[in-house]
């Protein structure tokens, strides 16, 4: 038997990840990074509990959530580099 999974679109790529993972596992696994800084940087979660806010993604259209609060759900839609 296998654990339940959910699978979403990150930047056009369906990723499956297991059923209570957050938005941030499941952008780590199908991205090179979250987002770039206003320099160019590549940036990625630091903290993994919403405080430093370098997690965020565009989730279902709503810009700047923080993707380490969130959990995934089946068919969301996550971007990138906003």
């Amino acid at each position: 038997m296998s654990a339940a999974t959910v699978r979403l679109d990150i930047d056009g790529v369906a990723v499956e990840v297991p059923a209570g993972a957050s938005v941030a596992a499941a952008v780590a696994l199908a991205a090179p990074h979250f987002r770039r800084s206003r320099l160019g940087q590549p940036r990625a979660p630091l903290c993994g509990m919403g405080v430093c806010f370098e997690c965020r993604v565009r989730i279902d259209g709503v810009a700047h959530q923080r993707s380490c609060l969130v959990p995934a759900r089946e068919g969301m839609q996550v971007a990138c580099d906003d």
